[in-house]
């Protein structure tokens, strides 16, 4: 007998009392059960302190576990978030975690005005030690676009923010510990549009083992205002909360350690009670769809786990149980914004000319951005059948039949309705399994969306049909067994766009972060970009760098812009040792 368990976990009572996106913490043992899971911190490499619109902002998540210090395996998701002087996110990302590490970037608009901005990074877990834990870093952001500039214009009396080229070098030549990892570069001054060779070398062996992100950018004509990098970061929550602070009778956000949380509510429309006990699927919808099953605790609650990177932000949420529910999906506890403490940093009027100059040469460079692309990398595609392979019937290939119950009597022998037409059920394979008969219904889905009653679809158009895959596995979903799938894909993939069912609820999420490939200037003397203009302020981003022997080369071309440039390396070795590197250059 073939008896496969879907990876379609189903939740009950395990946490009992999760309500509004938080646990309340039962008892003694329940504590110490949630202390033993390790509090978190994040440390986020970005591009710049100083923006501006028309620009990307790039960025690297490192999660931590905050007793150890090195890369955290606990929560699968982070999110980052900037936010303005009066408590109003600009962004809210999420960010799929691999090996406690995620990037994204975020593009500037010109509808964000000037003034100063907080960056976040946290996990949910992180949210039960306050802001505190959370990571900070703070943004000024000029917009010269817009006429009000009152929010970052110099006054009487405050702090000129003008540097020299002088200061920044000193500066620059402070920073960074050198006797583990340093930064070589083979010169001091460089052509336009010359190739850069740098070498990240490790002296130290295992010590200098780890994870880093590689950035190489224009100086600012601003002075960074306090760049929040690793080596300061650690210094900074040096004494982050290690374990849950909180005690019994309190209630906590749960860590999201199975992948992207998912949660609702599921009460009775006749008198608004909570209805436990019952069975709820959500549908991810698409062509590589994802299926969900769930089961309400006693307040009528349930929630799952989304491991995969689904593409298709749309959810649908039904209850297969009789009855009339109201279904609602929740969200997450927001942050309190309105608690955070802003910088009030300020520029001077004689900056006017080099502002309007990078205001320029972004317009520039995002006038040329379609010959630049970055690309998204291709994540591993999601298998909805979980290993087993499908018999492929393409409708192209056969005489066309109205409806779907006809398709099934003239082209699939194995597929069809049972019970006077109630549900559908695919034949077992006697001839490759030894099993006993069994009646149990099939799952049946219509491009990704789960179908709970089968005789509502038995005159569905079968000419709006492109494909349909059958697999004569025997199946469990939750604590159902089903017998085999039959998954159905419409000419245009679009059937739950329409699709309405009795106690379901349809809820659009936000997509997490796409992990991208970042796009390098080369230049050569064949090259077609010879003729564009190049006014990159920032040469180099590579996020993703792993230091496992004594030297790693990096290549990159400088622009069209001379000044003061700089490498910054950031990160931590694989003990959680914080690592900060800066050399600096000159592009005449």
């Amino acid at each position: 007998m073939k008896l496969k368990q879907l990876h379609i976990a189903i939740f009950c009572c395990l946490f009992y009392g999760f309500a509004q996106g938080q646990y309340l913490i039962k008892d003694g043992t329940d504590l110490l059960s949630l202390q033993k899971v390790p509090q978190e911190k994040i440390f986020l490499h970005h591009s710049s302190a100083v923006l501006f619109t028309g620009e990307y902002l790039y960025y690297k998540l490192y999660c931590q576990n905050a007793q150890t210090n090195r890369l955290s395996n606990i929560s699968a998701v982070g999110y980052v978030s900037l936010v303005n002087d009066k408590g109003v996110p600009i962004f809210e990302h999420k960010i799929r975690l691999e090996n406690g590490m995620g990037t994204g970037d975020y593009f500037l608009n010109t509808d964000v005005p000037s003034g100063n901005y907080k960056l976040l990074a946290y996990t949910q877990w992180m949210k039960n030690s306050g802001l505190e834990q959370l990571y900070q870093d703070d943004i000024l952001i000029i917009n010269p676009y817009m006429a009000d500039q009152t929010a970052i214009l110099k006054k009487d009396g405050d702090k000129d923010l003008l540097v020299n080229e002088e200061q920044i070098a000193k500066e620059v030549d402070l920073k960074g510990d050198e006797s583990l990892l340093q930064l070589q570069l083979e010169g001091n001054t460089f052509s336009q549009r010359e190739k850069i060779a740098v070498t990240l070398r490790n002296y130290k062996g295992n010590l200098g083992h780890g994870e880093y992100s590689l950035l190489v950018r224009k100086v600012n004509a601003i002075k960074d205002i306090q760049y929040l990098d690793a080596v300061n970061y650690g210094q900074r929550y040096l004494n982050a909360d290690k374990v849950l602070q909180q005690g019994v009778g309190d209630s906590i956000v749960l860590p999201e350690q199975r992948g992207e949380l998912f949660f609702g509510q599921v009460t009775s429309k006749m008198d608004n009670r909570p209805a436990a006990d019952k069975n709820v699927i959500i549908s991810l919808p698409g062509k590589e769809h994802l299926l969900k099953r769930a089961l309400t605790d006693p307040t009528g609650h349930f929630y799952t786990y989304i491991r995969k990177a689904y593409k298709n932000p749309l959810s649908i949420v039904q209850v297969l149980d009789e009855g009339d529910f109201k279904v609602v999906v929740k969200k997450q506890r927001s942050l309190d914004y309105a608690k955070l403490q802003f910088a009030s940093h300020i520029i001077d009027k004689a900056l006017a000319e080099a502002i309007k100059e990078r205001s320029v040469h972004n317009q520039i460079e995002n006038a040329y951005f379609g010959m630049k692309p970055d690309s998204i990398l291709p994540k591993d595609a999601i298998d909805v059948f979980d290993g087993g392979i499908p018999e492929v019937f393409r409708l192209d290939d056969y005489t066309r039949f109205a409806t779907l119950q006809e398709t099934f009597v003239e082209i699939l022998n194995t597929v069809g309705y049972r019970d006077g037409g109630r549900y559908i059920r695919v034949a077992q394979e006697f001839e490759k399994f030894d099993e006993p008969y069994n009646d149990f219904p099939a799952i049946v889905l219509i491009d990704g969306v789960f179908i709970p009653d089968h005789s509502t679809i038995r005159d569905f158009d079968a000419r709006q049909i492109n494909t349909i895959r059958v697999l004569r596995d025997q199946l469990v979903l939750g604590a159902t067994q089903y017998q085999g799938i039959v998954a159905i894909e419409t000419e245009n993939n679009d059937f739950y766009e329409s699709y309405e069912y009795i106690n379901m609820v349809k809820e659009v999420l936000p997509l997490p972060r796409p992990e991208k490939n970042y796009y390098k200037q080369v230049f050569s003397l064949d090259s077609t970009q010879s003729h564009i203009p190049d006014y990159r302020n920032l040469l180099f981003w590579e996020p993703y760098v792993k230091v496992l022997d004594n030297a790693q080369p990096f290549e990159f071309y400088t622009s069209d812009v001379a000044g003061e440039y700089e490498v910054l390396l950031e990160g931590f070795t694989t003990y959680g040792k914080p690592i900060s590197l800066r050399k600096t250059f000159v592009v005449k």
